[in-house]
């Protein structure tokens, strides 16, 4: 656990009248977790005090007692605090290089061992990743040999992904081959469905990665700039977890800010950059 006592490391001055003491922030903490359910000492103080802050400025919040108070009475602003939390900053096929890393070596390697594959994407936000997952299995011929499951802490953006409609900035980047896979619905305001037979294929849940069990026996587990603004206990407890989730040969895919050090003390070993395996 932190050390409470020290200092942050990053300039305290702000708008807010008065700066919530370590004392006051260790009491926000404790009052929100039991509002959201939420276990908030897994997260870096130093990165969540800014955010807090940063949310009390925009809202003229003179103290961590009145923005609970905020919080609680306003549903919109708890739901901002959330995202505030949870990122949600996706996209589909984040890093192209790595996608095609995934199709070209370890998805053949684990068709080679498995008949069928159960895929997680953890900290799933908007549904991004695993639609990209979804379009690329359809693509080579396999989505019906595929389980795949999504889950996120933030139930806004779980409704958002089992709805599969987004738009046009939101699918921008996708690769041309992909298209074919949305079809517009709405002229006006350039919204995009993604193809029934995707969203049909995807179990989204509602799972805070930090305090729930998890399924076992995944074949492919995907857990992107999820982990950044964890403490490094945190990551390594679930990193464990991911681990015992994964069947013999399985893949953990994670993002370009999650580099894992202690690779080999939790098990798994690297593939390249991206990619660990049990």
């Amino acid at each position: 656990m932190e050390n409470k006592k020290q200092e942050p490391d990053w300039d305290r001055s702000n708008n807010v009248e008065s700066v919530p003491s370590f004392e006051e922030f260790r009491i926000f903490k404790k009052k929100i977790a039991s509002l959201i359910n939420l276990d908030l000492n897994s997260y870096k103080n130093i990165q969540m005090e800014r955010r807090i802050v940063s949310l009390m400025n925009q809202n003229n919040i003179a103290n961590l007692a009145n923005y609970y108070d905020l919080l609680k009475k306003f549903p919109n602003q708890l739901n901002a605090y959330i995202n505030m939390l949870t990122i949600n900053v996706t996209e589909f096929f984040r890093n192209p290089v790595t996608f095609i890393e995934l199709e070209k070596v370890f998805i053949p390697e684990l068709l080679q061992k498995n008949t069928r594959l159960k895929i997680w994407s953890s900290g799933c936000s908007i549904g991004a990743e695993i639609y990209s997952i979804a379009m690329m299995f359809d693509k080579l011929g396999i989505l019906d040999k595929c389980e795949l499951v999504a889950s996120d802490f933030d139930k806004n953006v779980i409704n958002k992904a089992k709805l599969g409609i987004y738009s046009k900035l939101e699918i921008g980047n996708l690769p041309p081959e992909y298209m074919n896979y949305f079809q517009e619905i709405d002229t006006n305001t350039e919204k995009f469905q993604i193809a029934p037979k995707l969203t049909s294929k995807i179990t989204f849940q509602y799972q805070d990665l930090l305090d729930s069990e998890f399924e076992s026996d995944f074949n492919l587990i995907l857990c992107r700039n999820v982990v950044i603004y964890f403490t490094e206990e945190a990551k390594d407890r679930l990193y464990q977890k991911f681990y015992n989730s994964l069947k013999t040969g399985g893949i953990l895919f994670v993002g370009s800010t999650d580099w894992i050090n202690n690779h080999k003390d939790l098990g798994f070993n690297i593939r390249s950059s991206f990619f660990y395996q049990k």
